[in-house]
């Protein structure tokens, strides 16, 4: 997976408590349009359409681990697969991640995937997140 960018709200959303990564519901959203650092909401994205195997809103992510070792903090997460199912889905370039949980679907981070694609039906696209080095770590 590509590089973890944060949005710049996340650290404030960490400190006042918006977010519990372990406990909250996080969600992977794919969207066209570049995210900015200065985002903070789900709202300041464009999402692609919902149809053809992808939910509106994105699909829930499951937490492996979370936790520190030596003042660092990793946040480990299973990989999401999004499987066009019906006709295409896409395009979208970028992969979203927020809490679900919070009151207004703060924004956490995204990766780029390099380019726009569209998966015609039947293909796959997953966000391969490291089991070893976590989706996201704090330190």
């Amino acid at each position: 997976m590509a590089t973890f960018n944060k949005f710049n709200s996340f650290v404030e959303y960490l400190a006042e408590k918006t977010f519990n990564l372990q406990t909250d519901t996080l969600k992977i959203m794919l969207t066209n349009t570049a995210p900015v650092a200065t985002n903070t909401v789900k709202a300041n994205l464009t999402e692609i359409s919902a149809g053809n195997g992808y939910s509106a809103g994105g699909a829930t992510v499951t937490v492996s681990s979370s936790g520190q070792t030596s003042g660092t903090y990793k946040l480990v997460i299973d990989d999401v697969t999004f499987t066009a199912s019906g006709g295409s889905i896409g395009p979208f370039r970028y992969f979203v991640l927020f809490s679900d949980t919070a009151a207004n679907d703060e924004l956490i981070g995204w990766w780029d995937y390099g380019s726009s694609i569209t998966l015609a039906n039947g293909e796959s696209v997953t966000a391969d997140f490291s089991a070893t080095n976590g989706a996201i770590q704090i330190s």
